[in-house]
């Protein structure tokens, strides 16, 4: 067993549509053309239904655009500080443009947020460091 094999993880990826990047045109279009294929075919409401489910995945999957969504892997060793250090910082990051002591503030708890990360990680790694001992030297 290796380093990568015990201490990491594959990452997580999942590819999604950005409904508000749809070219329109391009929708109506394709929608018009399989109008004609989709009225026409299919005797019963059923078969109808799973025509125009059809064509509607497809133009999902032609015209609209996707977008990769990756799982951030340094989420592992947070714990309950650096997560209300992080919504502390998104919160002075939307009032920055209240004034100078706004972006103080969010400069102050950035410094503090980087430390906390910093020393969640290093103890992270030490707990899993301490299991794995004999991999110590490798690593």
């Amino acid at each position: 067993m290796k380093w990568e094999d015990t201490c990491t993880e594959p990452q997580v990826e999942r590819v999604v549509p950005v409904y508000n990047k749809i070219d329109v045109s391009g929708l109506q279009i394709f929608l018009r053309d399989k109008f004609v294929v989709w009225a026409s075919n299919g005797s019963n409401v059923e078969e109808i239904w799973n025509n125009l489910k059809n064509i509607v995945y497809v133009s999902i999957e032609c015209i609209v655009s996707h977008k990769t969504l990756r799982k951030y892997s340094d989420s592992e060793y947070y714990n309950k500080v650096i997560k209300r250090l992080k919504s502390k910082v998104r919160k002075e990051y939307n009032r920055r443009k209240l004034g100078v002591y706004c972006i103080e503030i969010l400069k102050q708890i950035s410094k503090q947020l980087l430390a906390a990360k910093k020393s969640a990680q290093e103890a992270f790694l030490k707990s899993v460091l301490s299991k794995e001992d004999k991999y110590w030297s490798d690593f």
